[in-house]
């Protein structure tokens, strides 16, 4: 608890520690109300990179810019409290140094109050990923399936089947072993993500992976449906809102056209009536 009697905020060493424990649980926000309204239920909120094709309407996550993120970061701060807040560094902002990497998180955890920060990349990344860490980053790794790197992958397939789940194998331990706090591994077989979870040190987060990952992320307009033509196999949908919000503004639509909005209780009247005035002294 803290001195105002609230419970302090979640921070990466008791993310760390919860390895093999209860399940962490993970959402997206890009928004002050939306991480009101995950922040009591979570433990990590991710305002991911996807904010770009959630809001914004981008094909792929590649034209989301560091100031965007920023910028949602540091709205999503004003609605968390207790959950660890990490923050997606966006693609070109980190990939070409160490040095480039550290002035981009230095950046986003001092103008959004973030804890940790995001990078995709197994082996490739592990580099930066010590680099940060060691000058007091907190980093979360993510592999398998990287979105930043979709124009490489021919499109958003499943990674790691076969054979190729060996390299997604030593770019786990790779992250593990330069520092990282936890790992995101996306849309990769089940068993893979079971075998990579038993023999990584670092709690393993996944989205389209497997059950027994250390905790799940979703992108939170997802489960909530928010998208009635998206619907990919990895996410259980907990609402349709996108029916329920249809619907509601057809019907404000068809209320105005027919004059039945807005109606009496809506409206002010030319003065306060008799019954409503505060009586003389």
């Amino acid at each position: 608890m803290s001195a105002t009697g609230k419970s302090a905020a979640l921070t990466p060493p008791d993310v760390l520690a919860r390895k093999g424990g209860v399940p962490l649980v993970c959402l997206t926000a890009y928004t002050t109300p939306i991480a009101r309204l995950v922040d009591p239920h979570c433990d990590i909120v991710l305002v991911g990179d996807s904010v770009g094709m959630v809001l914004h309407g981008l094909p792929s996550t590649l034209g989301v810019t560091l100031d965007m993120m920023i910028l949602h970061g540091q709205a999503v701060r004003r609605g968390v409290e207790r959950a660890l807040l990490v923050v997606d560094l966006p693609f070109g902002s980190y990939e070409e140094s160490p040095a480039q990497a550290f002035h981009s998180a230095a950046r986003v955890m001092r103008e959004t109050g973030s804890a940790a920060v995001k990078l995709e990349g197994g082996e490739s990344m592990a580099e930066t990923i010590g680099f940060l860490t060691r000058r007091g980053i907190p980093v979360m790794a993510h592999i398998g399936l990287t979105p930043q790197a979709v124009n490489t992958f021919g499109g958003y397939k499943v990674q790691g089947r076969g054979t190729g789940g060996a390299a997604i194998e030593r770019d786990a331990a790779a992250v593990a072993a330069a520092g990282a706090f936890a790992v995101v591994l996306e849309k990769v077989p089940d068993a893979l993500a079971r075998r990579i979870t038993a023999q990584t040190p670092i709690p393993t987060i996944g989205i389209g992976a497997s059950p027994a990952c250390d905790g799940q992320v979703l992108v939170v307009d997802d489960m909530l449906g928010m998208f009635s033509d998206f619907r990919p196999k990895f996410v259980k949908r907990y609402a349709e809102l996108a029916d329920d919000a249809g619907a509601a503004i057809a019907a404000y639509a068809e209320d105005v056209r027919q004059r039945r909005f807005p109606g009496d209780d809506h409206v002010f009247a030319d003065a306060t009536p008799a019954s409503q005035k505060v009586p003389d002294a």
